[in-house]
């Protein structure tokens, strides 16, 4: 496995607890708004471990931008979308030429419940709308070359840019813990885990789908501030 991230300092902290463990993991500094970048990542994926057979996709984040803002909404609604939507498509045209050459693989793209619901953030919620249109429009072109593409949809995950928020509030944390039918936000691990599942060939016949990890929460009309 290869860790492919801006996070120099906390990607090899990740590598070295993993590798203490017995996993075989190694890192590369990557920017995926960088197609070099890119390119370089998977060609060290390539020479450490002979191929690329899954790609999980999920850097991403988000610059609020809301149609009612002034003077920087349009540079902020171009940040969302290079990282979310052209940070995954990059990714993807560069993972699915090797995939195409070798037989196939498994893509798995971070969408969240944004992607399939409204929220207040306009340009997050329009660029992860756009990833599960990008997702499903190459599970749809690919699918016979033996290339399977899907979504994880996480909803409120106690980490993140939620973390600290939750530290800072914790009546934040209570609204959520009432609004989410499940009762609590969830943990890293249990993305982790959807993501492992498409990754692995238990997910044979899963294409084109969007998985969500969100404690039940994208059916649900609650949502606090």
């Amino acid at each position: 496995m290869v860790i492919a991230a801006r996070r120099e300092e906390e990607s090899k902290n990740l590598v070295a607890e993993l590798q203490s463990g017995g996993a075989q993991i190694e890192f590369i500094r990557t920017d995926v708004t960088v197609e070099s970048d890119i390119e370089q990542a998977i060609q060290f994926t390539i020479e450490k471990f002979g191929g690329l057979h899954a790609a999980f996709n999920n850097a991403g984040g988000g610059f609020r931008s809301d149609l009612d803002w002034p003077d920087d909404t349009t540079q902020r609604l171009v940040k969302t979308f290079e990282l979310n939507m052209s940070g995954v498509w990059l990714s993807m045209k560069h993972e699915l030429k090797h995939m195409l050459e070798n037989g196939g693989g498994s893509i798995i793209n971070t969408s969240s419940i944004a992607g399939s619901r409204a929220t207040e953030s306009e340009a997050y919620t329009a660029s992860k709308f756009a990833v599960e249109g990008l997702t499903r429009s190459a599970a749809l072109k690919y699918g016979k070359a033996g290339v399977r593409v899907n979504t994880v949809a996480p909803g409120i995950i106690d980490a993140g840019s939620w973390k600290p928020r939750f530290d800072q509030d914790p009546s934040l944390r209570d609204a959520w813990d009432d609004a989410i039918p499940l009762g609590r936000p969830g943990n890293p691990s249990e993305v982790g885990e959807g993501v492992a599942w498409l990754c692995s060939d238990m997910s044979s016949y899963a294409s084109g789908a969007t998985i969500p990890v969100d404690g039940g929460n994208a059916f649900t009309i609650n949502r606090p501030g």
